[in-house]
């Protein structure tokens, strides 16, 4: 059965929304197909690891204060995975990221380009990677194609700006 991760800049992954608590965070990730790694989480963890068994994707769930703030969703493992994680109507993981950035910004998202391997959306509340250690695709230089890791936050992720 087809998975479909929808990104919700400022509101969450899917069914798992900011401000959830542990307990409601983890049930929202079950309803889409996520285990918790550890289910003795307890009551107020920094983070919670779940994991989708078919593809050998994983969110990890970040809490402040044990508020859900941070979605860490990490690319599945199995290449013909039936999981499509999508940003603005686009498949995060499988459009090659240079092409992805082009058409993130062709939509009007500001994108940061870093040279470490990791951009930023901003506007978005976004972070996308393609820095893992797993062995995804790769182009003929050696470099990832894709992205492999994308995080949507509730808080914001640059300095306040010196006015």
């Amino acid at each position: 059965m087809a998975m479909i991760l929808q990104l919700l800049p400022e509101v969450g992954v899917a069914a798992v929304r900011f401000g959830m608590s542990a307990d409601e965070a983890v049930g929202a990730a079950r309803e889409v197909g996520f285990a918790a790694s550890d289910p003795d989480y307890g009551d107020a963890p920094g983070q919670v690891l779940c994991e989708h068994g078919e593809s050998q994707a994983e969110l990890t769930l970040g809490f402040t204060k044990g508020v859900l703030t941070d979605i860490h969703v990490h690319r599945f493992r199995i290449e013909d995975a039936d999981v499509t994680v999508v940003l603005d109507g686009l498949d995060v993981f499988r459009t090659p990221s240079d092409d992805l950035l082009e058409r993130l910004e062709e939509r009007g998202h500001t994108v940061e380009l870093n040279d470490d391997g990791v951009d930023t959306l901003p506007g978005l509340k976004v972070i996308l990677s393609n820095e893992s250690s797993f062995d995804y695709p790769m182009d003929e230089e050696g470099d990832p194609i894709y992205f492999d890791y994308v995080l949507v936050t509730s808080v914001d992720f640059r300095p306040p700006r010196a006015d």
